[in-house]
């Protein structure tokens, strides 16, 4: 027979549940404070969902009526520079950490003061998409962000905003402050991966992050039992070394008390920590009606929970402790809906005997996609210093240049997988930086997903700029929620004001034999993300510059490397690893007078020995970067207006097409100085595969440029001699 032996789990699980002795030890100020704050939430939201009904707020209402007491519980006892986020159901937490913000305290007798009224009128604005908003009515429901408060914003994407929390605690660690991050999710998300995700790295990297989970029973009209075999999703925690409390979310003293206890840990350094909240919502996923009418929740059910109302427990308590009476009670209810009409009021006018937005706070229509990204920095025009130089291969010059500003700028941070081992990563482009800077050059586990986010949550706290390592960009598919709807649209979907400075660094490596998953180019992807600069280098010389100049700016930049260039030798200043090359620069690689060639990075290359080899008065235009709003439009201009004929060279897939953009915007910008449609050089429309001779037929190289140039010089009927040869 095998020897059992009983394993225990590395962290505590714990049920918390208040006793009367709680209720009467505590502070009758911060049960007071409890009590407006619960009141004024759910005036709010009661607001919200008159508002839905009569069809003014545009896109989904998602109550926390209800759940009121977990956000209050666990955001009153925080510090104002502590910063929370949540999920598309979020108002309450996003309420209950901007009110803490502007009145730690709050009497239950008193009149509200004018910048809480102000707040919720900013808020109620942003819900109905309106220029008095906080992002000037882009984010609406549930994009709720206001830095200053600590709320980090809310999210529409079930568990995207875990891994942004981990990076706003990673900065918090990093300051060394004491501050922590909570991060709010349902329990849908406790199952999806990114929310694992972030737990095993908060778990590994000791980050102080609260992970609360609100665990309503219900993920729209799924229940939790036929969605996981342990219901008591606290149970997460200790499988990943975190330890977890499990408490009545309709308690907010309970709630207070657990928070406590988990935060203690987190100042501590002995984070990150979860708790789970028992909380119910009165309607369903969206709108103004229960959940029973739509025939997954049954009227007992609902009424059950309803006898444990947030409000009323703290109300009854505080009425037996002789803090309050009951008509303090309902004058304290009377006040806040009053005060929720009159500030719906200032934002609506009647409409015959209907009520309609006042059409002068609608936000203007000329501001659709100001704030996609941030202002380039001034640099000066040029490129590397002249004196001294030395050559240097492709892969060296980036390990130099990272080498270089990590000393010169202590709010570097490098993670990616295996960066700090095997010499420099994969590829050897990080070489030397681990030894030499331990705490800010990170090895990750394999969960792109969660160090993206992580490096997205760290870049917006602003504290620090982050560049992350892919290994292979095809991993931006793991991670495209942070990648795409997180690190990409942050900037423009909270009103344009939030910087995202960070770099993401991967390869091309077509012709390696890794296949169809490790083999993309990713520009054209990127090309049609909003928020993404794109960066390509040709040279060392070129890296260093953009690389720098990428480091200046305040917006997210991928920069693609190719393993092609990587042991090949360029030039670089001998004593100069800090000057720029502004984005937005193209480079005249060849001057010609018959062709204009638009490429980048490896296929520069290709492109001249295929000019070369043809003979063929080509002008060869090294893009440099890639971006819609970054494209040099003079210098391209200019060369086309000169040679009237143009091909796009790439490598990739057709379908991933970085040249299909591009050849668009050629023929909006420039028709009437072309002699014939743009045509263009690219891969096959399958991705590269594992066979060595079916992997180089499906990507483009010198030959296919070769074949390019000879058609579109043939098709404008000056036929190049022997170039079917």
């Amino acid at each position: 027979m095998p020897r059992r032996e009983k394993l225990n789990a590395a962290a505590p699980w714990i049920a918390l549940r208040s006793t009367p002795g709680d209720w009467k030890a505590a502070d009758p100020v911060l049960l007071g404070s409890m009590l407006t704050q619960l009141h004024l939430i759910r005036a709010f939201e009661e607001s919200v969902l008159e508002l839905a009904g009569e069809g003014l707020v545009h896109g989904p209402a998602h109550s926390s009526i209800g759940q009121e007491g977990g956000a209050v519980g666990s955001v009153i006892g925080l510090r104002p520079s502590d910063q929370v986020n949540g999920s598309h159901r979020g108002h309450h937490q996003f309420l209950a950490k901007t009110l803490s913000y502007l009145a730690p305290t709050l009497d239950p007798t008193a009149d509200f003061a004018l910048p809480l009224e102000a707040m919720l009128h900013r808020s109620l604005a942003e819900i109905l998409g309106l220029e008095p908003g906080f992002g000037h009515g882009r984010g609406g429901s549930m994009h709720l962000r206001w830095i200053e408060a600590g709320a980090l914003g809310t999210n529409a994407i079930v568990g995207g905003g875990v891994p942004l929390a981990a990076g706003a605690a990673m900065a918090h660690k990093l300051a060394g402050t004491g501050d922590i991050a909570v991060t709010y999710f349902g329990d849908g998300a406790i199952n999806i991966g990114s929310t694992l995700e972030t737990m095993n790295l908060a778990a590994a990297w000791s980050l102080p992050l609260l992970f609360v989970v609100e665990n309503n029973l219900y993920a729209v009209a799924t229940h939790v039992d036929e969605a996981a075999r342990e219901t008591r999703l606290s149970g997460r925690g200790p499988g990943f070394g975190i330890p977890a409390w499990r408490v009545d979310g309709m308690d907010p003293l309970a709630v207070h008390l657990a928070t406590q206890e988990a935060v203690a840990l987190l100042r501590a350094g002995r984070g990150p920590a979860l708790i789970e909240l028992e909380v119910y919502r009165y309607f369903h996923q969206n709108g103004p009606l229960p959940g029973s009418a739509f025939g997954y929740r049954s009227k007992e059910e609902e009424a059950a929970w309803r006898g444990r109302d947030p409000l009323a427990r703290v109300g009854t308590e505080m009425t037996a402790l002789g803090l309050i009476d009951d008509s303090a009670v309902g004058d304290l209810r009377e006040r806040c809906v009053s005060l929720m009409k009159d500030i719906a009021g200032r934002l609506l006018e009647p409409d015959g005997n209907r009520r309609r937005i006042r059409p002068d706070l609608w936000p203007d229509t000329a501001f659709v996609d100001i704030g996609l990204r941030g202002e380039l920095p001034g640099l000066p025009k040029g490129g590397p210093p002249a004196g001294p130089v030395i050559e240097r291969k492709f892969v060296d010059a980036i390990a130099d240049v990272l080498h270089r500003r990590l000393q010169t700028d202590p709010s570097l941070v490098i993670m990616g997988e295996d960066i700090h081992r095997l010499k420099g990563g994969t590829n050897g482009a990080t070489r030397g930086l681990a030894a030499a800077f331990p705490d800010r050059v990170l090895g990750t586990p394999i969960s792109e997903n969660a160090f993206t986010g992580l490096a997205g949550g760290l870049a917006m706290d602003g504290r620090y700029r982050p560049i992350v390592e892919f290994m292979y960009p095809d991993f931006m598919w793991v991670a495209a929620d942070q990648v795409f709807n997180q690190i990409g649209k942050a900037r423009h979907m909270f009103g344009g004001t939030t910087d995202v400075p960070l770099i993401l660094r991967s390869k091309i490596a077509m012709g390696t034999g890794y296949g169809s998953q490790h083999s993309l180019d990713p520009a054209g992807v990127f090309a049609t993300s909003p928020g993404w600069r794109i960066v390509a280098p040709s040279t060392p010389r070129d890296y260093i510059g953009l690389m720098n100049a990428a480091l200046k700016g305040s917006d997210p930049v991928l920069v693609i490397e190719h393993v092609d260039l990587y042991q090949m030798n360029g030039m670089i200043p001998a004593e100069d690893l800090d000057y720029t090359i502004p984005l937005g620069q193209a480079l005249i690689v060849r001057a010609g007078r018959d062709l204009t060639i638009l490429t980048y990075s490896a296929m520069v290359h290709r492109s001249v020995e295929a000019v070369e080899a043809l003979g063929v008065d080509a002008e060869i235009v090294d893009l440099r970067t890639l971006d819609r709003a970054s494209l040099d439009w003079e210098t391209i201009g200019a060369s086309v207006r000169k040679t009237h004929n143009v091909l796009i060279v790439e490598q990739g897939a057709r379908g991933t097409s970085y040249g299909a953009m591009l050849a668009d915007e050629l023929h909006r910008r420039l028709f009437d100085w072309l002699d014939q449609p743009v045509q263009r050089v690219h891969g096959r429309e399958a991705s590269p595969t594992i066979s060595k001779v079916l992997e180089r037929a499906a990507y483009a190289g010198r030959e296919e440029v070769m074949a390019g140039i000879a058609q579109v010089m043939a098709e404008r009927g000056t036929p190049l001699a022997g170039a079917a040869a």
